[in-house]
This record gives structure tokens, sequence and C-alpha cells, in this order.
């Protein structure tokens, strides 16, 4: 066999490993979930009624509001994945299972591919019951099975940057501990972007910051393949960001599962 089917094949493998421990618990998905559909039932009932009646973009009041953060909560759940990918990277380094798999006739690849790939999976899962739920709520699309196949694509495309560089961030963790908090950041910014209010309404400083960070074009891709708001730019940047942000993580991660383990 070549090289390429070699590494699909080992990657398969590692990536039904990853599948079965998903399966052995169930709750990491549904907590993974579980956070952003609270910060929907939060903001559309607590702060929808008085944030939506300031929107210019859709329709006032709490079921504008509901529309508008929507996308914003989608995000989240990515961005809220990456921790879980990275814990359990951690825990396989801290437990001596990826120094295993140095020494085994695998692709080297292949270990990585089936963490990322099984983040994925899971990720989309949780934005499912994100979306039931926001559907069940009242949320209504006012677009195709286009636009929304396209929106599901880039949600698929964040999630897979977003696993690369949480894998890489679970690597270079020195404990578990430390791997459950690295990932934070990436929680912190659909919230610093036009995730809950638009950026103009932000200070100077905030809203250059939250204009030009990779979630805001992310988001707002997103709200207008959903919504059918204009998409402008934002499509291009939201996959060139996914882009950059996936060939990072990959080059990152690459380097410390290649480098010599520590005596």
């Amino acid at each position: 066999m070549t090289a390429y089917p070699i590494a699909l094949a080992d990657s398969a493998t590692m990536l039904r490993r990853n599948l079965r421990r998903m399966r052995r618990y169930p709750s990491l998905t549904l907590f993974i979930a579980g956070i952003p559909v609270l910060l929907l039932l939060l903001f559309v009932y607590v702060f929808g009624g008085t944030l939506g009646s300031g929107l210019d973009q859709v329709a006032g009041g709490r079921d504008g509001y509901l529309a508008y953060v929507v996308p914003g909560i989608l995000l989240i759940t990515v961005a809220g994945a990456a921790q879980g990918t990275s814990i359990s990277v951690a825990m396989d380094m801290t437990e001596g299972i990826i120094a295993r798999f140095r020494t085994m006739n695998i692709a080297r690849v292949s270990v990585l591919t089936g963490h990322v790939i099984g983040s994925v999976i899971q990720t989309m899962l949780a934005i499912v019951i994100v979306m039931a739920v926001a559907v069940l709520i009242g949320f209504r699309s006012t677009t195709g099975p286009v636009q929304w196949s396209a929106a599901i694509g880039l949600l698929a495309l964040a999630a897979f940057a977003v696993s690369w560089l949480s894998v890489a961030l679970g690597m270079v963790a020195k404990s578990v501990e430390t791997a459950s908090n690295l990932p934070m950041f990436l929680v912190f910014l659909p919230f610093l972007s036009s995730g809950f209010v638009p950026t103009e309404s932000m200070p100077p400083g905030l809203a250059w910051f939250a204009e030009h960070q990779p979630f805001t074009p992310l988001i707002e891709a997103v709200r207008s393949l959903l919504l059918g708001t204009p998409i402008g730019d934002n499509g291009v940047l939201a996959v060139s960001w996914c882009v950059a942000i996936t060939i990072a993580g990959y080059l990152w991660a690459r380097r410390l599962y290649d480098r010599e383990p520590e005596s």
C-alpha cells in the first residue's frame, strides 16, 4: 500500500477510537451543547426584549433578537468544543498513550486526525441540539436549502479549524488542568464580536478589535446564510480565517507530535 491509503486507514482506526470514547461519555457532548443552550435562553428571555428593540438589522423585540443572536450562539458552540478536545489530547499525553503511538508503525498524522475528525463530529452533534432548541423557541430561517447547506459547511469548517488548534493546545499543555484552561480565550472571542450586539455600538477600540477578529466574519457569514442579509466580503474572510487557523494549528500540532519526548 502507498502512503496515502495507509494514512487514511490509520486515521479511520484512530477516529473509531475517539468515537467509542464519545459514545462512552455522551455527557461531554451534552455539556458542549448545554452551555450554549443556557446562553441562548438567557440572552433571549432575559435581555432579548431590551436588546432586540435597539437592533436595526432585524425586526425589533425578543423574536428579532432571537434571530440575531443564534449565529453567535452557534459559533460559541464551536469554540466551546475546543476545551473538550484539548482535555482529551492532554489525557492521552499524560497517560503515555501518545508515547506508545509514536513507537508504533502507524501514520503519525493519523493520531491527530482521529482527534480532529472526532471533535468535528461531536461539535456538529452539539450544533444540531442547539439549533433544535432555537427552532423550538421560535427561530425561523428566511433562506433555502442551498444557504442552509453553506451555513452547515461553514460551521463544519470552523469546527475543523478550531479542532486543529485545540489539539495543539492539548499537546503543549503540561497537565489536563492546564489543557482545560488554555482554550478559554476561544470561548471569550465570540462575546467580543458581533454575536450579541452590532460592533458599531461598542467603544472605538473594542469595535476595531471586534471587526478584525476571526469570529465576527464567521458570525456575519452564518447570519447572512440563515437570514438572507447581505454577506459582503464576510464569506471570503470567514473561509480565509478558517484556512489560516487550520494550517497554523496543523503545523503546530505536527511539530509538537514529532518532537522527541522529554526524558
